[in-house]
C-alpha cells in the first residue's frame, strides 16, 4: 500500500513538472523568445521547489496531525498549541512559492 502511495505521489510530481514544460512550449512557434535552456531549467526548478515543499509538508502534517488528535482528545486545553504545530510545516510550501516566484522573475 505504501508503494502505491509513493508511486502516486511520484506520478503527480512528474505531471506537475511537465505542466511547466507545456506552458513554456505554448508560445507562438515562429516567434523567437530568446529564452534557452536556462529559462527551461528555471521553470523546472520552480516546479521542484513547490512540489518537494508540498510533499514534505504532507508527510510532516500526517504525523503531527495524528499526534495532535491524540493530545487534544486527552487534554482539550492544548488545542492552540497543537494548531500552531500543525501550521509550522506550511512554511515549507510558502518558502517553495517564494522561491518559485523568484525563479519565475528571472525567466
Amino acid at each position: 500500500m505504501k508503494r502505491r502511495g509513493a508511486l502516486l505521489i511520484l506520478a503527480l510530481m512528474v505531471l506537475y513538472i511537465a505542466g511547466f514544460a507545456l506552458v513554456a512550449n505554448a508560445q507562438e512557434a515562429g516567434k523567437p523568445t530568446g529564452a534557452g535552456l536556462g529559462a527551461g531549467l528555471l521553470g523546472v526548478g520552480a516546479g521542484i521547489a513547490i512540489g518537494f515543499g508540498a510533499v514534505g509538508t504532507g508527510i510532516a502534517q500526517s504525523r503531527i496531525g495524528g499526534a495532535a488528535a491524540g493530545v487534544i482528545a486527552e487534554r482539550p486545553e492544548n488545542f492552540g498549541t497543537m494548531l500552531v504545530l500543525l501550521v509550522i510545516p506550511e512554511t515549507l510550501v510558502i518558502f517553495g512559492f517564494v522561491i518559485a516566484f523568484l525563479l519565475y522573475g528571472k525567466i
